[in-house]
């Protein structure tokens, strides 16, 4: 019976201590609105050269998923797709980042009918400079998370919390408000 007790105290131990450090991994911070957003060039799914800096001046929706080709991951993209007309309106731009590579982001894009810019985070370092790389060891991924990049380089708004069903419309809102509060 003590040995029972004592087998179940240590998987509790485990399970509290070991698996959110296992899930964390060497995450770095998540960066906060007023910060200025990390800078990074990574390929698109066409294979051309990215940079956040290429986008001053306008808003960017900087939004990290975990895998192609998945449920949530496709719904996600299908609504940022299907309001890209809204986004343009707002004059801000949707560029998607996950650890496939652009062989991956190709096929997603044109089995989803996407013509918004994937981006390869292969090595997983713009991920995790976001705090948005999930390590479990052997798998890496990028969190579920967004960051609103305002058209000077800054954080607006960070999403840590994703239904990827209705993501794209909370984006806009957000993006509706941010910009009423703009000086013009």
């Amino acid at each position: 019976m003590l040995l029972r007790i004592t087998l179940v105290v240590v998987v509790i131990v485990i399970i509290i201590f070991l698996v959110p450090r296992l899930l964390s991994g060497s995450r770095a911070a998540t960066p906060s609105p007023g910060s200025t957003a990390p800078g990074f060039t990574l390929p698109s799914q066409e294979g051309a050269s990215v940079s956040l800096q290429d986008y001053r001046g306008s808003w960017v929706v900087l939004y990290f998923y975990p895998k192609d080709q998945t449920p949530g991951c496709t719904r996600e993209a299908h609504n940022f797709q299907i309001d890209q007309a809204k986004y343009a309106e707002r004059h801000a731009v949707v560029l998607g980042v996950s650890v496939d590579s652009v062989d991956s982001h190709k096929k997603f894009c044109t089995k989803e009918g996407l013509n918004f810019k994937l981006l390869a985070d292969s090595d997983g370092k713009v991920s995790n400079t976001y705090g948005s790389l999930t390590n479990l060891g052997v798998v890496k991924f990028a969190s579920r998370h967004t960051f609103l990049v305002d058209p000077g380089g800054k954080v607006a708004k960070a999403y840590t919390s994703v239904d990827p069903s209705r993501h794209s419309e909370e984006v806009l809102a957000a993006l509706d408000e941010l910009q009423k509060q703009q000086p013009r």
